[in-house]
């Protein structure tokens, strides 16, 4: 084989190695050493096409797989799977000689309530496990994702390749935003499922009382468990996007990350604030914790609708800035 059919087969063995033929390279984008992509000019002879529905299913599942097979993103599933256990373990210890764990009974968010509530049923620590990573673990695990999402693509030399590819940006942030997505659903199960496991080894199980003092069967309260999973999946949209919006802005992976977990904590200390009543409920950490009203009779559905509505808000205003933000910047890396 000679030198020039050998380069040949390496150029077509990667979508990301070299720009399809017939395919406009992304304005913006420096194709090459003195070379810009433009609008107007076209990468190789041809008809202009787009990528196939069944390239952009083939982007996301590559990101999902670069996403899941870092270290670091199975360091923080780790971490998450073992608040349940270390929370399970403690209470099992506080009440092994018989005596009820304190707490109180319907106070707070619905932690207390639900902690009380472990020792007599052990699926109570699903809840108790969710409302105790939801606060700080979850988002935080969902910022180091997010704030990597696009920074560190640029931090790696390998966004402008993505980019050259026939992705397209918009195509490319929309995969890398399901992408965060995915992660929320696989974090808030990694959680739910370690609770659900430790639960029914450390503690009795059966019909369970709900917070209102009714009794409901442990079938009905596992199709509550998994919705309270699937609302606190939903609550981490908005970060999500505020984690993508920053990661669009630099092209450092870790001060992307850092930024997002900063204003996650500041977030959270000014909505602990009474002078700022009157702004917190737009914080989109205010209503994370009204989940626990999934476990009352009938369902308390008012701050559930706010929380869900102010993370679609959230999720629209920060998911367009990352968009106008991300199809304006030029890409040198």
């Amino acid at each position: 084989m000679s030198r020039a059919e050998a380069q040949d087969d390496r150029a077509g063995e990667s979508p990301l190695t070299a720009p399809d033929p017939g395919v406009v390279m992304d304005p913006g984008v420096v194709a090459g050493p003195g070379v810009v992509g433009d609008p107007g000019v076209v990468a190789g002879q041809g008809a202009v096409r787009s990528p196939s529905p069944l390239w952009s299913l083939g982007l996301f599942r590559s990101e999902l797989l670069t996403t899941f097979r870092r270290w670091r993103t199975l360091a923080l599933l780790a971490v998450l799977a073992a608040v349940p256990i270390l929370v399970g373990i403690a209470v099992k210890i506080e009440t092994g000689d018989g005596s009820s764990l304190g707490g109180g009974g319907g106070g707070g968010a619905g932690g207390p309530a639900f902690i009380s509530q472990i020792s007599n049923n052990g699926l109570f620590l699903v809840f108790t496990a969710l409302a105790a990573t939801l606060p700080f673990f979850l988002p935080m695990a969902i910022g180091v994702v997010a704030g990597d999402a696009i920074a560190g693509e640029s931090s790696a030399g390998t966004l402008r390749y993505l980019l050259v590819a026939p992705a397209g940006r918009s195509r490319l942030l929309l995969t890398k935003y399901a992408t965060v997505i995915t992660f929320c659903l696989a974090a808030t199960l990694v959680v739910a499922v370690s609770a659900l496991a430790v639960g029914a080894l450390l503690f009795p199980v059966g019909d369970l009382i709900t917070i209102s003092g009714t009794r409901i069967t442990y079938a009905e309260g596992l199709g509550r468990a998994l919705l309270i999973a699937l609302v606190v999946a939903a609550s981490l949209v908005g970060i999500a996007a505020l984690g993508l919006f920053v990661s669009t802005l630099t092209g450092s992976g870790i001060a992307a990350m850092a930024t997002t977990v900063g204003l996650l904590i500041t977030v959270q200390i000014l909505d602990q604030i009474p002078q700022l009543d009157a702004l917190q409920p737009y914080f989109f950490s205010h209503y994370w914790l009204s989940f626990a009203d999934v476990m009352r009779e009938p369902v308390y559905w008012d701050d559930l609708v706010k929380n869900l509505g102010l993370q679609a808000l959230y999720a629209a205003v920060f998911g367009s800035a990352a968009w106008a933000r991300f199809t304006t910047k030029d890409i040198t890396a």
